[in-house]
């Protein structure tokens, strides 16, 4: 079967490898049919191997060369012995952590948190972006019809993008900063206007990706979009709500100026969320967290158990994930048409599928 493998830093290859066998108790045969490239996926390419083990997974014994793809969606191929939720020709969505359900953080329902954790796509023997996959039972969430393939392959992001915004503590009326017009911002401000914000700030200096943005809101609610680089944010946030500030601010571009433009623009006692990964350290106005009474979190995934809400919120029409994709591509063309635009400045795209099947 055909594979996107991912070897060394700057070197993913699609190529025929051996295809699983039926499934043993418990898991169940799949037929990738829409996958998503991750900014993780894009750090492995560039800098990597971070995620992906080079020794055998202390979970699952996996390691390089590894199938990519984390984000997508397939179709049931085949059961196994005690599967009896799912049957074959079932368009799921795959929700791609493992964890090994008998740490501190599982016992205790915080399996995103594993000390053990895999991840199917990154640190597994399968991954989306093969003609077939083997994943447990438990990573499917069967789509109602209605719900595509396209849009089953973007809850995974989704999800991360919502645990942002629900970690905030955002209610009904409130006014958000989203910083970062990515794909995770760009899925956090649907989020948010499907929750109920009054409206959503977007920060973005990338022209593209910030004319998408503006679109998110159609029919849905308000959008205002800002360019850091010539845009005073902490003033026009100010403006619009009567001198106050936004009510809570979810910084998805990973910059260290995003992360104090979201310090600075949130409300006395507002809340920031950092859900980009920040991969060197950032300086902040720690003084301002003190002098304001601001709370910071982090966040990393999402609850395993969220898939389905955020399924049922695709189904219902509230939470249009399809509008921020810009490019379907096919599996042979992963390299140069979604990796190698991904890593290019102003190459005008924000989230790119992969169409396997």
């Amino acid at each position: 079967m055909r594979a996107a493998m991912f070897f060394d830093r700057g070197t993913v290859k699609v190529q025929e490898v051996d295809a699983p066998t039926s499934p043993a108790p418990g898991e169940v045969l799949i037929k990738p049919q829409m996958c998503g490239v991750c900014g993780t996926d894009l750090h492995e390419y560039t800098d990597g191997p971070i995620v992906v083990p080079t020794e055998p997974h202390p979970l699952n014994g996996s390691h390089a060369p590894q199938i990519l793809g984390h984000e997508f969606s397939a179709v049931v191929v085949e059961v196994g012995d005690g599967v009896t939720e799912l049957a074959p020709g079932d368009l799921c969505s795959v929700m791609p952590l493992i964890y090994c359900g008998t740490c501190y953080e599982c016992q205790r329902g915080m399996h995103h948190l594993c000390r053990t954790m895999a991840c199917t796509g990154l640190s597994s023997a399968w991954g989306g972006l093969a003609d077939l996959a083997m994943v447990r039972a438990s990573q499917l969430i069967k789509v109602p019809v209605g719900v595509s393939a396209l849009q089953a392959a973007l809850i995974e992001p989704t999800a991360v993008a919502a645990y942002g915004v629900d970690r905030s503590g955002m209610a009904g009326g409130d006014t958000a900063l989203v910083t970062g017009a990515g794909p995770i911002g760009s899925l956090a401000t649907l989020y948010a206007l499907a929750r109920g914000a009054r409206r959503v700030v977007v920060s973005e200096m990338d022209p593209v990706r910030r004319q998408l943005a503006a679109s998110l809101g159609e029919g849905l609610g308000e959008v205002v979009t800002l360019d850091p680089s010539s845009d005073d944010v902490v003033d026009v946030l100010r403006d619009l709500t009567g001198g106050v500030g936004a009510d809570v601010a979810i910084e998805c571009a990973g910059k260290e100026a995003a992360l104090q433009l979201c310090i600075e623009s949130v409300k006395p006692a507002g809340h920031v969320v950092q859900t980009a990964l920040h991969v060197r350290p950032a300086s902040i106005s720690a003084e301002a967290l003190a002098v304001k009474d601001l709370t910071l979190s982090g966040t990393w995934c999402y609850p395993v158990y969220d898939f389905p809400r955020i399924v049922a919120l695709v189904a219902s029409g509230r939470l249009p994930v399809e509008r921020v994709v810009t490019s379907t591509i096919p599996l042979e063309s992963v390299v140069e048409g979604a990796f190698d635009r991904l890593i290019t400045r102003g190459a005008g795209d924000v989230k790119i599928l992969i169409k396997v099947a």
